[in-house]
């Protein structure tokens, strides 16, 4: 059999058309061609992709399950590693992982390994199949889990299939963190994919408990004295948004990234009024950011009936940090890339909206800490953006809540809780954590990972007290 150097590609939909609906712009491989990229994986004895996998997956083992059609077997091997194969098999930057380091891409592209995922979980998902409760012994030591995010729910069902009774704690009145908040319907459908890996993990045992705040309805130290339970994790993610601190930020029509996607994503604003959440936007909106949140943004603005949106970042597009995929769909889509370019003051008019946004060209300088080329600005050469709208996507940061109502658990500087890197412990003993909390934001499958790690040293603590 012939060599193919391509992957095969993914059907989506036309861009003229999927820029103004929220449905899924990708559609899946069918059985015929799923199979077809299998078959392009050589099966290598010592396989590099697999390490690139922040939670493990055995991936030539499941892909040698789908080349036989045994997709039962496929997903299976997945879910021995990974509690959320159909959210990773959409979101998972598996470009920058996993099929980086596959063979393949010595002489042409990588297997879509992160494609295969997908469809291998979106089929048993389809069948509905019923999900076997966990009998817990009567004397199941207790885990808390603060988050329902990526790390939490690895940790959850890491550690309910080992035997403990979790709950989770979730802020918010919806599970999921910002598999719920943050990514847009287009890449992660809620109802179809979220939603039910969720319930699954419930059916298998694991209680949530909504509109929980810790920090707020109790501590830490509450959890573990008065309630019961004998570990904690705290997986609280990076919900507190960045700002440049330039004039006009506080003017009508500017919004952080994490309200705009929040109203949109979570509470449905897209659907108004069939949804009781409105939002104002505007009709030439300027997106402050060039990472997957600005992308995520900037297409949700399109779709929700904006004119013109720009991406304004201050490198060039080699230092773009969002996926190519999702730049790729943005610029197909129609959004305008002003790069090399950063805000320097937000103009209103005489009622206090957002008349336009004024920024300076800026030019690649030496490379800086992060190994980038730094943005130096270019005297006297700002102009202004005619926009109405501006969204600040530049990073969030950790919310204080947890932390500051915990004593004895150290934070760094910025406010991240200190933990071991391999099992997650915290400086207070019994608690661990994971996940943007600790390591700033950063991927979905990074965080699972995390939560994996801590499941498992929690699991070797909990052993060790009995």
């Amino acid at each position: 059999m012939a060599l193919v150097l391509e992957k095969h590609k993914m059907p989506e939909q036309d861009p003229q058309v999927r820029a103004h609906n929220f449905q899924e712009v990708a559609l899946g491989y069918d059985e015929e061609t799923a199979v077809a990229e299998a078959n392009r994986c050589l099966g290598c004895k010592n396989p590099q992709c697999r390490p690139g996998c922040p939670v493990g997956i055995d991936i030539p083992a499941f892909i040698g399950k789908i080349k036989e059609r045994d997709f039962d077997s496929a997903i299976s091997i997945i879910k021995e590693s990974s509690s959320l194969p159909a959210v990773c098999g959409r979101v998972c930057p598996q470009e920058n992982q996993c099929e980086k380091n596959c063979v393949l891409t010595h002489k042409g592209e990588s297997v879509a390994i992160g494609r295969l995922e997908r469809f291998v979980a979106d089929y048993q998902l389809d069948k509905n199949e019923e999900v076997k409760p966990i009998e817990f012994a009567p004397d199941a030591q207790k885990v808390a889990i603060i988050g329902a995010g990526p790390s939490g729910l690895t940790c959850a069902g890491d550690l309910a299939r080992k035997g403990y009774k979790v709950t989770i704690f979730e802020a918010l009145h919806v599970a999921g963190g910002v598999l719920s908040y943050g990514i847009p319907e287009f890449r992660l459908p809620k109802d179809k994919i979220v939603k039910r890996e969720i319930d699954n993990l419930q059916k298998m045992g694991v209680t949530i408990e909504v509109n929980s705040i810790a920090g707020r309805l109790f501590t830490v130290d509450e959890l573990m004295d008065e309630m019961g339970f004998d570990a904690v994790f705290v997986g609280t993610g990076a919900g507190l948004p960045h700002f440049m601190n330039i004039p006009g930020e506080s003017l009508n029509g500017v919004y952080s990234s994490n309200e705009f996607l929040t109203r949109c994503n979570l509470m449905k604003a897209y659907d108004f009024p069939n949804h009781a959440t409105p939002i104002a936007m505007g009709k030439k909106v300027a997106v402050v950011g060039g990472g997957n949140v600005a992308m995520d943004a900037a297409r949700t603005s399109l779709r929700l009936g904006a004119d013109k949106v720009y991406i304004v970042y201050r490198r060039s597009e080699a230092e773009l940090p969002a996926r190519a995929e999702e730049v790729h769909h943005a610029k197909e889509e129609g959004i305008d890339f002003k790069l090399l370019n950063n805000p320097v003051e937000i103009i209103g008019d005489e009622n206090g909206w957002v008349k336009s946004l004024k920024c300076i060209r800026m030019e690649l300088g030496e490379p800086d800490a992060s190994g980038r080329r730094r943005p130096v600005a270019i005297e006297g050469s700002e102009f202004e953006l005619d926009v109405d709208t501006v969204i600040m996507a530049i990073g969030n940061g950790p919310n204080p809540i947890v932390a500051s109502t915990t004593p004895g658990m150290d934070t760094n500087k910025r406010g991240n809780i200190i933990a071991d890197e391999e099992t997650g412990a915290t400086t207070k003993e019994g608690v661990f954590a994971g996940g943007d909390i600790v390591t700033g934001a950063a991927t979905v499958i990074l965080a699972m990972g995390a939560g994996k790690k801590a499941a498992a040293a929690i699991d070797e603590y909990l052993k060790s007290k009995k």
